[in-house]
């Protein structure tokens, strides 16, 4: 017994030298931040969520330091932490417009299932198995993965819905679009408050028996347009985001009403 005591001892003693050497070793050799580096990771938002392409703020602010990066790749702050940054940099930031992500599908319960699925509630290892559960192939499977790996809440999912973001909460970072198996997310301008909701690429005839609020390639949407802002192909019509002035003429004419108006961002 006694043996075991001082063998305990040992170890928690030599564990507590080897602790405050290292710390110590920290310390005596830590490279000191650039203050400039320092300056901007304190205003970046610490979500280290990927989206400037870097694995984290740190890095990014490292990059931004040393003049590797441009100011402006974090879609997660506010344009006047944007400004903040540009501050620091001396350097100019260019404005690319407030973004959010869409999911480009309508289907969820509105959409047939081909078979019963049973397994995981994620949609990466759903999509494995036949494509997913749904019979359309493009359609959200309606699992929620998007809203799980949201840093933000700002997606909301219920069982068997397509999930729904929260633009006022969206920083666009895109973990969502990485996440989703389809391919159906995408960021877009918040100025833009219609889209179409499918990414279906299947007839008008096949999409009308699998699922009522998806585009059967009317085209009526694109005729309408007086932008000329909406294109057809492959069956499915789709927002070109280039003009559009919200006019709501290819909601209102829309058959199927795959066509959603978005609410408007409150900035």
């Amino acid at each position: 017994m006694e043996t075991l005591i001082n063998g305990i001892v040992f170890l928690g003693g030599a564990g507590l030298l080897f602790g405050l050497g290292l710390s110590y070793v920290a310390r005596k050799f830590a490279t000191p931040l650039n203050p400039i580096e320092e300056s901007l990771i304190k205003i970046l938002p610490g979500a280290n969520c990927g989206a400037c392409g870097f694995p984290g703020c740190g890095a990014y602010a490292e990059s931004l330091a040393v003049g590797q990066s441009e100011p402006g790749r974090c879609p997660v702050i506010s344009p006047e932490v944007n400004k903040d940054i540009s501050k620091i940099l001396g350097k100019e930031i260019f404005e690319t417009g407030r973004k959010t992500a869409v999911i480009f599908c309508g289907g969820g319960l509105n959409c047939k299932d081909k078979f019963s699925y049973d397994g995981i509630y994620d949609c990466a290892i759903a999509s494995n198995y036949f494509g997913g559960e749904k019979e359309c192939e493009w359609g959200c499977l309606a699992f929620g993965t998007c809203s799980k790996v949201c840093a933000f809440g700002a997606i909301t999912w219920e069982k068997g819905k397509v999930p729904v973001i929260d633009i006022d909460k969206c920083t666009a970072c895109g973990l969502c679009v990485k996440a989703c198996p389809k391919k159906i997310i995408h960021l877009q301008k918040c100025q833009f408050n219609f889209h179409i909701m499918c990414s279906s690429r299947d007839k008008g005839a096949r999409v009308r028996q699998i699922c009522k609020p998806g585009c059967i390639g009317c085209g009526i949407c694109v005729k309408i347009c007086p932008k000329n802002d909406i294109m057809m192909e492959n069956n499915l019509a789709s927002m070109k985001y280039n003009v559009c002035d919200n006019c709501g003429f290819c909601e209102q004419k829309c058959p199927t009403k795959s066509i959603v108006k978005n609410k408007k961002f409150e900035s």
